[in-house]
């Protein structure tokens, strides 16, 4: 193969890798109009979340056995499979279940942008376990993410008195999502590199798989599930396009354009978010949610950029 070929190879392969980038943080995004489009057919959270891991179970355990690379070195420990497991639990199980709950009180605008926070989360959360000094750059991004965050909660929930404790216990409880997901990212980085991305992924997704369908088995009463069929179909879309196919084009357009690229590119995610739930749920977006919105996402990028672009791996 020539220079210009290996050129034209290159360019193609890091077109492939910014589309699947992009199509899968629209996927990941996704999810939260599909959450809210389910709960007008009288669905719990609890339920909704098993019936999602039960959809998406049988594709994790193909991908678990399936060829791949990564990993490496001697055999994890014991210990190590009983760390993994605990973190699957506190970053897929944890945090989606409490993400479920939370989005029956707020918009999936404004629950996407908390949990686009986790970026900044792990500066934080490290600055006060690890003692990592906080950079001039990375506390600028703080206060523009924060900044706005509180101006879309003010305009949602203090000029908004309709529903206002609902609205705050929903914030509450996405936050704690953003938050458990931010120390699953923390405790993720040695492991991933012993078992390799995608058999940890599939691992974790496992666990949190296992954990909703038991919560479900013992919060609900003996016998099959009855729901109405398009709650059915909602969570075998959420399965699918919010799930299994975002985890596989993530990480294969992680292989292509690698994670500062990518970083920028997931941005489309809560765009996408905002513009679907204005058509699909009505939501409102008005200047100051768009604002917010725009700090948010600034901040994000400034720390992900910089972090991504450090830690290329």
């Amino acid at each position: 193969m020539n220079n210009q070929q290996q050129q034209g190879a290159a360019l193609c392969s890091s077109l492939a890798g910014g589309i699947f980038v992009c199509l899968a943080a629209i996927g990941f995004s996704v999810k939260a109009v599909l959450v809210k489009l389910a709960y007008d057919y009288d669905v719990d959270a609890v339920s909704l979340l098993a019936l999602r891991m039960a959809f998406s179970l049988p594709f994790f355990v193909l991908m678990l056995f399936a060829p791949q690379s990564g990993g490496g070195g001697d055999k994890p420990r014991f210990g190590e499979y009983l760390h993994m497991f605990g973190l699957g639990l506190l970053g897929y199980y944890l945090a989606s279940y409490l993400d479920f709950l939370g989005l029956q009180y707020i918009s999936a605008g404004l629950e996407r942008m908390i949990l686009f926070l986790y970026p900044t989360l792990v500066i934080v959360l490290s600055a006060i376990f690890l003692r990592r000094r906080i950079s001039g750059r990375e506390g600028v991004a703080l206060i523009l993410s924060y900044i706005g965050i509180g101006a879309v909660f003010f305009q949602q929930i203090v000029l908004d008195y309709s529903m206002q404790q609902e609205r705050i216990l929903g914030v509450v409880l996405v936050f704690i999502s953003a938050v458990s997901y931010a120390v699953y990212l923390m405790g993720s980085g040695r492991l991933i590199v012993r078992f390799g991305a995608t058999r940890f992924t599939a691992w974790a997704m496992i666990t949190a798989s296992i954990a909703s369908l038991a919560q479900f088995a013992f919060d609900k009463e003996p016998g099959l599930p009855g729901f109405a069929a398009p709650v059915y179909g909602l969570a075998l879309i959420m399965a699918l396009v919010s799930t299994v196919f975002p985890s596989w084009l993530l990480a294969h357009g992680l292989k292509r354009i690698g994670a500062s690229r990518s970083a920028m590119l997931g941005s489309i995610g809560p765009v996408s978010t905002c513009i679907l739930a204005y058509f699909i749920l009505d939501e409102t977006l008005d200047l100051l949610q768009i604002a917010g919105f725009l700090l948010v996402l600034a901040g994000v990028l400034v720390v992900s950029v910089k972090s991504s672009a450090s830690n290329p791996r």
